[in-house]
């Protein structure tokens, strides 16, 4: 378990505008994307934070060779 909490600390979080613009999108694409829980977050107060490493699995995830 401690483990886990050290490992928990090193995550970056992001704000939904951080977000937004790492994945060219608009705040609320962002906001529903959390909504529908396609990406994970925390609440803070009256605002989200999404850990870093789920949006690059989500950019991964999405990510399709059109050719």
């Amino acid at each position: 378990m401690a483990s886990e909490q050290h490992g928990f600390a090193q995550v970056q979080f992001l704000t939904v505008a951080e977000v937004a613009a790492t994945m060219r999108v608009s705040k609320m694409t962002v906001y529903r994307l959390v909504h529908s829980g396609e990406l994970p977050a925390a609440r803070v107060g009256r605002s989200f934070r999404v850990p870093k490493p789920a949006v690059e699995d989500y950019l991964r995830n999405a990510y399709f060779d059109a050719g």
